[in-house]
């Protein structure tokens, strides 16, 4: 893949029933995992994540039982010509989870069933594909 590399940090929440949170971006078509760009105050991955998460839903994350996935990268989905690079944790947090700041839609998708709902490349073929088997 070439292109600008955008930098993300990006969480894996689920529900009771093992659902994944996904969120959509005011103007975009796609879903994808919540998350954002590290700010140069972050003191790490974490920090940046659970301010993220409270900023877009208004929900607090739990550090501890944080769990790194891995790193992905896919053509992102709302920057033509650039390539996104997460860090992707599986975490916990307390909602509520509303949209807020540059969220427009919160859902909750099957990671082994999404059905045609559209999804960036990089949780659709990446991140919900490696949760999708894994118990919790």
């Amino acid at each position: 893949m070439s292109g600008k590399i955008i930098r993300i940090v990006a969480a894996v929440i689920r529900d009771a029933q093992g659902r994944v949170l996904m969120v959509r971006k005011r103007g975009a078509v796609v879903w994808q995992q919540p998350g954002g760009k590290r700010d140069a105050g972050d003191r790490d991955d974490l920090h940046t994540l659970a301010r993220e998460l409270h900023e877009e839903l208004s929900c607090t994350m739990r550090r501890e039982g944080a769990r790194w996935l891995g790193r992905f990268s896919a053509p992102a989905a709302n920057e033509p010509g650039h390539v996104v690079e997460a860090e992707v944790y599986e975490v916990e947090a307390d909602g509520p989870f509303v949209a807020r700041a540059e969220i427009e839609g919160v859902c909750w998708v099957d990671p082994a069933d999404p059905g045609d709902l559209p999804i960036a490349r990089l949780s659709r073929e990446s991140i919900l594909p490696l949760v999708a088997g894994d118990s919790f």
